[in-house]
């Protein structure tokens, strides 16, 4: 799916995340649900990860979408530190 076709919700989940992490070099959320908002998969690679656990890192992107998980019923994230 092209950048151009993306769903509201994963424009709002990309939107607060491109705030939270103005670090990051990648940001990629796709809606897992089949479009209804319910779960989403992201993939976050960013400088902010450096030197932490990956549960450290998953706690920084639940914190960061906080309201935006309220409405959501699952959530997958990967995240990475640029090479």
């Amino acid at each position: 799916r092209s950048f151009t076709s993306q769903t509201d919700g994963e424009a709002r989940v990309s939107r607060v995340l491109r705030e939270k992490f103005p670090r990051a070099s990648t940001i990629k959320v796709v809606d897992i649900s089949g479009g209804c908002g319910a779960m989403y998969e992201i993939h976050i690679e960013s400088e902010e990860f450096r030197e932490k656990r990956t549960v450290q890192q998953h706690q920084m992107v639940n914190q960061a979408l906080s309201e935006e998980i309220k409405m959501m019923h699952g959530l997958r994230i990967f995240t990475s530190t640029p090479k």
